[in-house]
């Protein structure tokens, strides 16, 4: 694209660094402040008095929607200016007033946010989450630094989710769920504090699951959640079904926290 062609795509209003990467065919909304060390993909839409700060990476086709502040300090009161980064995948749509916070060094030094994801309004990310792709984040979700959350994960309003804790795949909480440990996938989590409330069978359905492997899966919560075995009886029950593979990932995803699973 000629300069002038994109200079028609940023309002003149916006201020942009001489320091970003502004690819063909992204548009910038006036009053936004695109900063040093900023990359922004092809077809991206950022809107009006959007803040985005760098090191920070955006993919293409990405929607960030007006009063959002992308890749700013991490809020952590040991981060002292380290070169940290916020990287952005494709075709993500981020809503009104959402803060996305880049990493920090005693971490991986980076946060990371997959593709396909829908983020709503006011959701807060803090440094070195790493969120996966095809996740739903209603209104005024809150992650904690150091959080993952696997896809097709879906967190209610208001959802709130302390540090170091591990959301699974295809996961859901309801609306103002408080998560202290991990939510294994395919559980449905409510209350505060979370306590397991089934399985998430609809959003299985959704993605096409067959019968069979909900069955297995619905075998699998009530060993799990139901049987009054410990939790370490309970994974070496799973482990005699992880020959399927949607088992193997729930038993993989128990075999790995550290800091337990709701129960």
């Amino acid at each position: 694209m000629r300069t002038a062609e994109k200079r028609k795509l940023i309002d003149p209003h916006a201020i942009v660094s001489d320091n970003a990467t502004i690819a063909a065919g992204v548009e910038i909304g006036p009053f936004s402040i695109i900063g040093d060390g900023v990359q922004i993909g092809e077809g991206t839409r950022i809107g009006p008095q959007v803040v985005i700060r760098g090191p920070t990476s955006i993919g293409r086709d990405n929607r960030i929607f007006q009063f959002s502040s992308i890749g700013d300090d991490p809020q952590d009161k040991k981060y002292s200016g380290e070169a940290t980064r916020l990287e952005i995948g494709d075709r993500n749509t981020i809503r009104e007033a959402c803060t996305i916070n880049r990493g920090t060094s005693q971490d991986r030094g980076v946060t990371t946010i997959g593709n396909d994801n829908w983020i709503m309004a006011y959701v807060h990310i803090a440094h070195d989450c790493d969120i996966g792709n095809d996740i739903i984040m209603a209104n005024a979700t809150t992650l904690a630094g150091h959080v993952t959350v696997q896809d097709y994960a879906i967190l209610g309003g208001f959802t709130k989710v302390h540090q170091f804790c591990r959301i699974g795949v295809h996961s859901f909480t309801a609306m103002d769920c408080a998560l202290s440990r991990d939510l294994p996938p395919y559980v449905t989590a409510a209350g505060h504090l979370a306590v397991p409330r089934g399985v998430n069978t609809e959003g299985l359905k959704r993605r096409r699951y067959s019968a069979d492997q909900i069955g297995r899966i619905r075998d699998a919560y009530k060993t799990l959640y139901r049987s009054d075995l410990r939790l370490a009886d309970a994974i070496e029950t799973l482990r005699e079904m992880s020959a399927h593979e949607e088992i193997r990932i729930l038993v993989e995803f128990l075999e790995t926290s550290e800091r337990s699973i709701i129960r």
